[in-house]
Formats: structure tokens, C-alpha cells, sequence
């Protein structure tokens, strides 16, 4: 039998870690970013401003929004792509477009479950080892169901907590172990959804909101941990946005109340979410750490 008088002086005597924050100094890699070169025109300057740099991971990188993304940080100068997904040749005709409309920009795929920490540390490798730095990170992988809380059951909770949480989780971990190697930062953007802000109506997901609403205060505890490396870490909340997940008679009730619910009267189209991200991965966003943008045609202002 253990002793619980010994297991709590333990706890008594225990000492916990502490964060330690970057000072901003110019020798920090949180120094403020050089000014903008001088000789370059306005057009070179507005181009500079969202310029986006190194080399990128996107997991779900087969979804529609993943590919929307990856379209909009190859246009705005992206070096390297390498796509995460369970399944990524379900969406081969879409990459392979990808890769010919950018013939300069290394793009390679990889299938992995994020949920599976072996796998991704290896993938994470393989991409630093095949573009020579991993410098961004999207996470977009991720599941909703809707199931009446009473009759979900354990393993569909697990599951959506599994995928959308611990996974996005595991992704950042292994992206950050490999960006304080390098030694030159990074950025992570976590795509998390208004539904971490307010429950949905009318359908029930209350596993989904739950994980979605994990992610938002998990970017805020990385960005205050991993800033001193030089590592920014985001979130965007995207609200309906019109995919063919969201498309299809059985939903044509529920996508009027979301319209009707929505001060813009409309759902999102994918192209919408490429506009935040670029901010947050581009030379724009160098002093954006901890925050999450909802981009939701004002969803949630009721």
C-alpha cells in the first residue's frame, strides 16, 4: 500500500518549473525585425510587408481550407510545402495542380496521424532534412461530429479530442523541438473555430466546441513558453465556412439559421481564411503572438 503521508510532504517540497521570457534584446530572437529597405518602391515595400518566408508544414493539408492556405502562402512566397494527411491522395488532382502552377516551390506530401507521436516526429524530420528547415506550421487537421451529448459515446469524445487537440498539440511540439534546434524561430498557426466561442445552434457538437475552445488557450500558453525561441504562436477561428463538408441537401435548414444568424448573411468562402493566415506567417505579423483572429462574418458578436 503507498504511503500518502510520504506522497504528500512530497507535494510540499516540491519545486515547479518556472517560463522564463525573452528580455527583447537585440541579440534576442525576439528582437524587433530590421526596417524595410529603403531603395525598394512601393510596390516592393507593400510585397515585403507580406512577404513569406522558408518552408512550410500543413497538417490536413488534403482539405479544402488546407489547400486554399498552402495555394495563398506559396503566392506570397513560400520556399517549400510539405502536406500532412491521413489520406493525402484524396486530394492528388488538387496538388498536383499546386505543384504545377508553383514549379519553383518544393512541395512534398507525407501520410500521417497526427495523433500518433512517432509519426509525426519522424515526418517533421524528413521535412527538415528534405527542405533543410521547417520554419511554419498550420494545423488544420481536425473532425467534427454532431451527437446529442447524451447519446455520444466515450469513443467518439476521445476521438475528437484525440484529432483536434492532442494532435494539433503533438504537431506544434515536434515543429518547435526542430525550430529551437535551428535556432531561428518560427511561426505556428493552430486553426481553431468560433465554436471554441460559443456553442453552435442548431446542431449539437459539444466535443468539437470543447476541443476547439482547448486549442485557443493552448496558443496562448505556447506563445508565452516558446516566444524566447523566437516562436510565434497564433490561432484563427473560423466561423461556417461554405466547403462540401458543409454542402448537401440534409443541411440546407441548418445553413439558412446560420445565415440568418450571421450580421453578413452569408457563410464563409474558403479564400476568406487566406488573407489572416498570410498576416500571421508573413513579415507582417512579427509582433502578433498569443492572439486569435475570428474570421466570421460577425457570428459571434450575438
Amino acid at each position: 500500500m503507498p504511503d500518502n503521508h510520504v506522497d504528500r510532504d512530497g507535494l510540499l517540497d516540491r519545486q515547479i518549473p518556472e517560463m522564463i521570457l525573452s528580455d527583447g534584446a537585440a541579440s534576442s530572437l525576439t528582437a524587433p525585425p530590421p526596417p524595410i529597405p529603403h531603395y525598394l518602391s512601393a510596390a516592393g515595400r507593400a510585397q515585403y510587408r507580406f512577404a513569406v518566408e522558408g518552408n512550410a508544414i500543413i497538417t490536413g493539408g488534403a482539405g479544402t481550407l488546407a489547400l486554399e492556405a498552402a495555394r495563398a502562402l506559396c503566392e506570397h512566397g513560400l520556399a517549400g510545402l510539405a502536406l500532412f494527411d491521413i489520406n493525402p491522395t484524396q486530394s492528388q488532382d488538387h496538388i498536383d495542380k499546386l505543384k504545377e502552377d508553383f514549379p519553383s516551390v518544393k512541395i512534398m506530401t507525407k501520410s500521417v496521424n497526427v495523433t500518433v507521436v512517432d509519426e509525426i516526429s519522424a515526418a517533421v524530420a524528413d521535412v527538415r532534412q528534405t527542405l533543410g528547415s521547417v520554419d511554419i506550421l498550420c494545423c488544420f487537421a481536425g473532425v467534427v461530429g454532431c451527437t446529442h451529448a447524451m447519446d455520444m459515446s466515450p469513443e467518439e469524445w476521445r476521438r475528437t479530442i484525440d484529432i483536434n487537440s492532442t494532435g494539433s498539440f503533438l504537431s506544434a511540439q515536434a515543429v518547435a523541438r526542430v525550430m529551437q534546434d535551428q535556432g531561428t524561430g518560427g511561426v505556428i498557426v493552430f486553426i481553431a473555430s468560433m465554436s471554441g466561442h460559443r456553442v453552435n445552434y442548431p446542431q449539437p457538437q459539444s466535443a468539437y466546441n470543447v476541443s476547439k475552445a482547448s486549442l485557443i488557450h493552448l496558443k496562448s500558453c505556447l506563445a508565452a513558453e516558446w516566444a524566447r525561441y523566437g516562436i510565434r504562436v497564433n490561432s484563427i477561428s473560423p466561423g461556417y465556412m461554405d466547403t462540401i463538408l458543409n454542402e448537401g441537401p440534409g443541411l440546407e435548414e441548418a445553413r439558412k439559421i446560420w445565415a440568418e444568424r450571421n450580421p453578413m448573411g452569408r457563410m464563409g468562402s474558403p479564400q476568406e481564411l487566406c488573407g489572416p493566415l498570410v498576416l500571421l506567417c508573413s513579415n507582417a505579423g512579427t509582433y502578433i503572438n498569443g492572439t486569435d483572429l475570428l474570421v466570421d462574418g460577425g457570428q459571434t458578436v450575438f
